[in-house]
């Protein structure tokens, strides 16, 4: 396309225009999800191409297959780059077999996700779940009624720090300041990147954020909801600095921009690329949030906050170390409604045992128990919960293989190239790794 450049969606701007093949790609996965709705998570591409599938009548499932199918043969003659045309294959895989799900032809459970992530899905460990639990009773204070479940005290646990509405934008603007700051010191950001934040009420969502390129991702939250100190530095560093908005950003400036390519301007759910950001996502909070960082932070926050566990300095640090822990061992947990998910989808387990095995691995209530139902039952939401227990478990093996002095420089590597599950999962393999913390 040489230097011709073209209108963007979402602002006045222009990006570079699409080779055919990245052309065809948009408009598949633009099409698509016209289909399945919440697949797109993300579209700062050319304007024309949006325009015209918003302008086009749905087409049939089978007619998407088989143009991902065609494109498949056509990435050989191509495109010339093997990362390129490596990444552009798995995600065309992933597509198609959306596509035949739709077309009423679906793949085993287990069968479609591995095409879908391009890596073979591990189920979760239920002794870490159990571990994990065995912690939690220990950290969480008894309170003041005796035989409180672990449920009972660890929602009493929780309202202790929850953080008045009022007060909650000036905490999440220094937080964010905070966390950009160690971002920018150990990656860099790219000139002009911003986080836009709203604050909201009325929705069914807690926090919800969009990438809307030049650099941008806008952040809503919830006020309706309570949020914590911990709870923040958590979305903190998964949806802003270094997770899901630098990644993008560094991937707009350097795939996009500097090398042209412009399947990147749109974020694919269900995808091996969605593995990938999911993984640095949880991996970044590590990077700029250790335990004794995050002991820091929360006692920051509790001041900021106006929590009344401020103003006792050392019961402060007792509550923000007690919270270190206790995070570390509700992390074991996330990967919980991957399970359930695997239990409704491939076991054949009944909705309401799934309910209850929700209900007593994540110490919650009926209610919150109905909500993750729904998730792992959304047409989307049934393969995307594995994405992240995949994407983090996967990269963090990974970053074992090299000395720690590299890690900062690993991590980046995801920022400018076009990197896939399965390619990673090949390197893992080739060595036979042994698991290792990080």
């Amino acid at each position: 396309m040489g230097n011709e450049r073209v209108p963007a969606a979402g602002g006045d701007r222009n990006v570079p225009a699409p080779d055919p093949i990245a052309r065809d790609y948009l408009l598949l996965g633009l099409r698509l999800g016209k289909l399945l709705p919440g697949l797109v998570d993300s579209y700062f591409g050319p304007a024309g191409l949006k325009a015209q599938v918003e302008d086009e009548a749905p087409l049939p499932p089978v007619t998407l297959r088989e143009q991902a199918s065609l494109l498949q043969s056509r990435l050989w003659t191509e495109v010339t780059e093997p990362d390129r045309l490596r990444w552009l294959r798995v995600q065309l895989v992933s597509l198609e077999a959306q596509a035949m799900t739709l077309a009423g032809d679906p793949l085993p459970y287990s069968d479609c996700v591995a095409c879908l992530f391009d890596i073979t899905p591990e189920r979760p460990s239920e002794p870490v779940f159990d571990a994990a639990a065995d912690d939690l009773a220990r950290l969480l204070p008894a309170g003041s009624i005796g035989g409180a479940t672990v449920s009972e005290r660890l929602a009493a646990w929780e309202s202790r720090f929850a953080i008045d509405p009022a007060r909650l934008p000036a905490v999440v603007e220094w937080l964010v300041g905070e966390v950009r700051d160690r971002t920018d010191r150990l990656l860099g950001l790219p000139v002009g990147e911003r986080v836009e934040f709203a604050y909201v009420s009325g929705r069914s969502w807690g926090v919800r954020s969009e990438y809307l390129g030049g650099g941008r991702t806008s952040v809503q939250f919830n006020t309706d909801l309570p949020s914590t100190p911990a709870g923040l530095i958590h979305l903190a560093a998964h949806e802003c600095y270094p997770g899901r908005h630098t990644e993008r950003a560094w991937r707009e400036q350097r795939i996009l921009e500097e090398m042209g390519r412009l399947e990147v301007s749109i974020s694919l759910l269900n995808t091996p690329e969605a593995v990938i950001s999911e993984g640095l996502a949880y991996l970044g909070e590590r990077m700029v949030a250790s335990d004794d960082e995050t002991a820091v932070l929360l006692l920051e926050l509790y001041d900021r906050a106006g929590l009344a566990v401020a103003a006792d300095p050392p019961a402060a640090r007792e509550a923000a170390e007690t919270q270190v822990r206790i995070r570390r061992a509700w992390s074991s947990l996330r990967a919980v409604t991957a399970s359930a998910a695997f239990m409704l989808h491939a076991d054949g387990v009944s909705r309401d045992e799934v309910e209850l095995y929700l209900r007593h691995r994540l110490l919650t209530t009926r209610d919150r128990a109905e909500q993750q139902m729904k998730l792992i039952e959304d047409p989307i939401s049934r393969t995307q919960v594995l994405a992240g227990d995949e994407g983090e478990r996967l990269l963090h093996r990974w970053f074992e293989l090299g000395p720690t002095s590299e890690r900062v420089d690993r991590f980046g590597r995801f920022m400018r190239e076009q990197v896939t599950p399965g390619a990673l999962a090949g390197e893992l393999s080739s060595i036979g790794f042994n698991d290792a913390s990080w």
